[in-house]
């Protein structure tokens, strides 16, 4: 599902609110998560899940054309790790 999907779905479930509003909650629920991702914390949607920062260190990785040997940097990137209710929707029979 993409964003405008996910807003289009939004805005037909919630007949009382205008399309472009529905837009900017999201919008402002993704900002948010990015910015406290941005600062290092960790953001935990009850029920859902968590999203963190984990830092990768720097290694040895090769070029997969050449096989030749590459020096990665050390990156931060972002985590998600699901929630327990999440994951017995999942995971449920039926």
């Amino acid at each position: 599902m993409t964003k405008s999907e996910l807003i289009l779905r939004l805005a037909e479930a919630n007949p009382h609110l205008f399309q472009r509003d529905v837009e900017r909650i999201v919008s402002t629920i993704f900002n948010e998560i990015s910015a406290a991702l941005e600062s290092g914390d960790r953001v935990e949607l009850r029920g859902f899940g968590a999203f963190s920062v984990k830092k990768r260190d720097s290694r040895v990785g090769r070029n997969p054309r050449t096989g030749a040997a590459v020096q990665v940097e050390s990156k931060y990137v972002p985590f998600f790790k699901t929630g327990k209710q999440l994951r017995d929707r999942l995971n449920a029979d039926g």
